[in-house]
């Protein structure tokens, strides 16, 4: 599983963060790769959301979008986590 994790400060100030934007890429039971991806508030639930795709390769480019577009909005990566298996 491959998590990274953005975060916006205000007015453009990367710490303290308040808002965040989580994007996973992880296999599920069925073979297939899904792609989970929640935002919002510090401190708060936040919105989200979830996509299956056949192969990996499929399951990266949209989450990679996702990625290009929360940085264009102002958010900045702060963590990246590899799962070990």
């Amino acid at each position: 599983m491959l998590t990274l994790i953005l975060h916006r400060g205000a007015r453009g100030r990367p710490l303290p963060a308040r808002s965040f934007y989580r994007v996973e890429v992880a296999d599920n039971l069925f073979g297939e790769y899904s792609v989970r991806r929640k935002g919002g508030r510090a401190g708060r639930g936040g919105r989200k959301g979830r996509s299956c795709f056949p192969t990996l390769r499929d399951a990266v480019l949209p989450a990679d979008s996702c990625i290009r577009r929360a940085q264009a909005r102002g958010y900045h990566l702060t963590e990246r986590r590899l799962a070990q298996r």
